[in-house]
């Protein structure tokens, strides 16, 4: 009998890794301080709100954006060049010295690992305006790059998580043409867990109190049910066998 489940696509901050306390903090303050140190808390608070301020954005209208966008409007905002200093800092400095906080979950690699020891294909979605590099740099260092056989990165597409366009990019670098043959892993019931069930997915949420629900949306948080709720990530091998 052929299973009804071929592959399982994991979201990544909050999902497989803890979710951050913040995204690029440690490289605007990294970049603040070499552009002007007597300035540096001034020019570290307004690159940080650039950067929310897009985000705030994506949750309307699922437009992805990246670093590099960013960087324009801070330029822009400050008078400075900031893509200079933060070019500066990405290429000279290790990414562990100004992302400390990034750290994957415990229970990421074995999990992992048991799915491609049974036959499953895994796959990253990420929404996020890191450069592919900056992922893979992390996900290498703590081993979880070999078993991951597609990565995308919304920083690359033109639409974000729950746009349906963000699903089908990773669904076809799996060989999945059917989305019902697969499943999804996230923390976010909005990007994560209705994105993913509008295609058809089953859907796994791990409970994550960073993630709000974004204003305006037609969808009520009420409306959304993910088939399965996680305390923890390593749960989720008895619901994939379940639905196989």
């Amino acid at each position: 009998m052929r299973r009804l489940l071929d592959a399982v696509i994991f979201d990544w901050g909050g999902t497989l890794a803890f979710h951050p306390d913040g995204d690029l903090d440690d490289l605007w303050r990294a970049a603040a301080g070499a552009l002007d140190p007597d300035r540096e808390d001034e020019l570290t608070t307004t690159l940080a709100r650039i950067e929310a301020g897009t985000w705030r954005r994506v949750a309307e209208d699922q437009k992805s954006f990246t670093l590099d966008a960013i960087l324009d409007e801070a330029c822009r905002a400050t008078g400075l060049d900031v893509r200079a200093a933060v070019r500066h800092q990405a290429t000279t400095a290790h990414l562990d010295s100004w992302t400390p906080h990034v750290r994957h979950v415990p229970e990421a690699l074995p999990v992992l690992q048991a799915l491609q020891d049974a036959g499953y294909r895994c796959g990253l979605l990420s929404n996020t305006h890191w450069p592919r590099r900056f992922h893979e740099h992390f996900l290498e260092r703590d081993g979880l790059a070999p078993y991951l056989d597609a990565t995308v990165y919304t920083s690359e597409l033109p639409r974000t998580k729950p746009h349906p366009s963000a699903f089908k990019a990773v669904l076809h670098l799996l060989d999945v043409p059917d989305a019902r043959r697969a499943a999804f892993v996230g923390d976010r019931l909005f990007d994560d867990i209705h994105g993913a069930s509008q295609m058809g997915m089953r859907t796994a949420l791990v409970p994550n109190p960073h993630a709000h629900w974004p204003e305006g949306t037609v969808v009520k948080p009420s409306e959304v049910r993910p088939d399965a709720r996680l305390s923890s990530l390593d749960e989720l091998l008895g619901w994939v066998a379940d639905w196989s």
